[in-house]
């Protein structure tokens, strides 16, 4: 058995039951407090503040500890190593980013309920024809948003190292909106093997998993300089050197 499923098959104690409860009572309290305000912004044009504080609460409450180094460029595009679903709280945070998430997260109403307040771009990547729409949603989500974010491994890693990055998952970067950057960006948590989403554990378990655990989530964000010159040349030079910049740190 793996490091992975032997944490996947492990109990909850009573303890992390009660945490579970009142984390969950406080996302809640936390969802009942933003929703309204996050209308009212929306009506007014005054942008995505409220859910950004809300995924900020959300991470927070979950026991996050973020340490930010560098800074993240206005208008980019970012390219993040993917281990848990903590990472969207902590991005959002970071740098108050909108994500690309593949449109399977559609199928859960609350989820994408959640995930459309804060702009969510949804690939439907098995649908070869939609390429060019979907092409023009990320073209407008980086012209109106302050970042975007986009996980190029395509699915989560245990975090101890890189998944291959799919260069077919950044058609967008064929046609950038004019002088938008392009920037990597590494998720390094101290305790990656106990945090990870991976094997065969369901999301739900992890989730729990994650809201039972008393120790503080310590997570490094370091944003790297943004690709530049022949780095940008294809969507290939795109992934090749953003995997190569996030390897040199993690």
């Amino acid at each position: 058995m793996t490091g992975a499923q032997a944490l996947a098959n492990a109990r909850i104690r009573p303890l992390g039951w009660g945490l579970i409860v009142f984390r969950l009572i406080l996302m809640l309290v936390l969802l009942v407090a933003c929703t309204p305000l996050h209308f009212v912004w929306r009506a007014v044009g005054a942008g995505r503040w409220w859910p950004r504080v809300f995924l900020s609460g959300i991470g927070a409450i979950a026991g996050l500890f973020i340490r930010i180094e560098g800074k993240p460029r206005r208008g980019a595009l970012l390219l993040a190593n993917h281990v848990s679903w903590l990472d969207i709280p902590s991005l959002a945070h970071a740098s108050g980013t909108a994500f690309v998430a593949h449109d399977g997260l559609t199928a859960f109403p609350l989820l994408k309920w959640l995930c459309e307040m804060n702009e969510t771009v949804f690939i439907a990547r098995h649908r070869r024809g939609s390429v060019a729409e979907q092409v023009a949603q990320v073209r407008a989500a980086m012209d109106q948003s302050g970042c975007l974010t986009l996980f190029p491994e395509g699915t989560t890693s245990d975090g101890t190292g890189l998944l291959p990055f799919k260069s077919s998952l950044l058609s967008a970067l064929d046609q950038r909106p004019e002088g938008a950057a392009v920037q990597p960006v590494l998720l390094a948590y101290e305790d990656s093997a106990r945090i990870a989403w991976v094997g065969e554990e369901h999301g739900l378990d992890n989730f729990l998993r994650i809201l039972a655990r008393l120790r503080p989530i310590r997570l490094t964000i370091r944003f790297c300089e943004p690709l530049s010159g022949a780095e940008l040349a294809d969507r290939k030079s795109v992934a090749a050197a953003a995997q190569a910049a996030i390897a040199a740190w993690l």
